[in-house]
């Protein structure tokens, strides 16, 4: 049974809102519609319990053994946390004349070395919304036990 520090490889797919938006596995990504061809298409490798990925995924593996495949619902306090508006924050639109792209909604963007997604452009300002995109979002993923090397090996 796996157990805080060991090195795990799972297989994922990631459902959010009904849809697979994330898998470890090359063909469900393309009979889903979100194949990458310059992504490599192989288990995830993690040590459990140093908190390199969401808190909901690395509970959710705690006690699975090698070969077991389930299905967990990772609520947003487990995940990417709720959505908070004192992330959402109006710029100046001057402040991209120097960029070397025009600001769009949609758009998402390095403000400072953070990720931010453009939500609205003005005339003159511009929204950034620096929320995760998962945050406040239900999370379901399907994990399989791919290998485990217990800590210590």
């Amino acid at each position: 049974m796996i157990k805080k520090g060991d090195y795990v490889k799972v297989d994922y797919i990631l459902v959010v809102d009904g849809k697979v938006i994330d898998t470890s596995i090359e063909d469900v990504a393309k009979e889903n519609g979100i194949y990458s061809p310059e992504r490599e298409y192989e288990p995830l490798g993690f040590i459990v319990g140093e908190g390199n990925l969401i808190e909901g995924f690395e509970e959710a593996v705690l006690n699975m053994e090698k070969g077991e495949e389930k299905t967990v619902i990772i609520p947003p306090e487990k995940g990417y946390g709720f959505r908070d508006e004192r992330l959402i924050q109006e710029i100046p639109k001057e402040m991209f004349d120097t960029a070397d792209f025009e600001p769009e909604e949609g758009m998402l963007i390095l403000a400072n070395g953070v990720p931010a997604k453009i939500i609205k452009v003005t005339d003159d300002t511009v929204v950034l919304d620096f929320n995760h995109e998962l945050s406040g979002k239900e999370l379901t993923f399907t994990i399989k036990v791919c290998e485990v090397k217990p800590s210590g090996e």
